[in-house]
């Protein structure tokens, strides 16, 4: 497919100098729908690339509001550390939250929703009561919701601040236990860095924060941020791969962690859609520079429609099909089939909710 037009512009932002007015709308409806509206603000800002009155007022109010939450992440996360100060443990940050705290340029113009920490399992109880303690509420009431996180899922239930709004996800790993991916929590844990100034608060290693992201973008099977994410894949390598013998190191952990797949993929389509510079030899050693099987150009055919903008301007006649072939891999990834077969069951013949179940179900 041709690439929709915030793509081509995030390949090179000097695509946007010569962009009429009515193509300024669709980019900045393109951007809003993949929300990218921030990054794309410090994109073609650094370029030193001119912007049109009302489109730069649209990209200036979004990166206006993603530097907000960055500042109630960093309060958040301060507070976390003070609560969870008993358990003596790291406060390992994931995501969004690690890349605002660390500095890192996926953090720019960034916006989430929640913030992420990874925490052994085993004090995972004793964080709940913490928390609760200080005003941290569950919202999943459903009794099989609670035994679906607790027992095959890598996180506990979403927690909501009861005055702030703010909200929490508690992991213990990176991916589900049930999925086919058997990933070590403990070497995760054990190698995560503590941030210069931030004594308590760490980051997993660099090779473990693209195969997080990875991980969790091609396990993912809501569509709304996966441009996001390739992009944040895009800046994490470009960034960490100026450290000597980055690229040797992440496959090797790839292969610690039974993460071969996502990072093939990760390579592969940061590289077609982005032209992240990966060295050919990379490539090669994992694979992700060839399409040999039926499986595997079945997932170029998704991949290229669904890492797009999730607006009319961006689609084709097949990316419905698409995403909803995404939403019945990312289950299959997930759970073996008859635990899959059980869960869908269940949430098919269930009485409709009040409000909308976590998007990780």
């Amino acid at each position: 497919m041709t690439p929709s037009l915030l793509t081509s512009v995030l390949r090179d932002a000097g695509t946007a100098r010569g962009l009429s007015l009515p193509q300024w709308d669709v980019l900045v409806r393109q951007a809003r729908h993949a929300n990218l509206l921030g990054r794309l603000h410090h994109h073609l800002t650094t370029a030193g690339v001119d912007m049109p009155g009302r489109p730069a007022n649209h990209l200036q109010s979004a990166a206006a509001m993603a530097d907000r939450q960055h500042l109630s992440v960093r309060y958040e996360v301060r507070t976390l550390l003070t609560v969870l100060q008993p358990l003596q443990v790291p406060l390992v940050l994931l995501k969004g939250a690690a890349y605002v705290m660390a500095g890192l340029p996926a953090a720019r113009g960034r916006v989430f929703s929640d913030v992420d920490i990874l925490l052994p399992r085993q004090v995972l109880e004793e964080a709940e009561s913490l928390l609760a303690l200080n005003g941290w509420s569950g919202d999943t009431q459903d009794a099989y919701d609670q035994r679906y996180y607790r027992r095959w899922m890598h996180e506990l239930p979403p927690l909501m601040h009861l005055f702030r709004g703010t909200a929490l996800d508690m992991h213990h790993t990176i991916l589900p236990p049930t999925s086919r991916s058997h990933v070590d929590a403990a070497a995760l844990l054990r190698d995560s860095l503590e941030l210069p100034g931030f004594p308590g608060i760490h980051v997993l290693a660099p090779v473990d924060m693209v195969l997080h992201s990875a991980a969790h973008l091609f396990h993912e099977g809501e569509p709304d941020n996966l441009l996001r994410d390739l992009s944040d894949l895009d800046l994490l390598m470009r960034h960490f791969s100026t450290q000597p013998g980055f690229w040797h190191h992440l496959l090797a952990r790839a292969q610690d962690h039974g993460l071969e797949q996502p990072l093939r993929l990760a390579l592969r389509y940061c590289r077609q859609e982005l032209l992240t510079p990966i060295p050919d030899e990379m490539l090669r050693q994992s694979g992700a520079g060839r399409s040999a099987t039926w499986r595997e150009r079945a997932l170029d055919f998704i991949y290229a429609r669904v890492l797009r903008p999730m607006h009319a301007s961006a689609a084709d006649a097949w990316t419905a099909w698409c995403c909803r072939a995404l939403y019945v891999r990312s289950h299959w990834l997930r759970m073996p089939l008859p635990l899959l077969a059980y869960h869908l069951l269940h949430k098919a013949l269930r009485r409709p909710q009040t409000r909308p179940l976590d998007d990780n179900r």
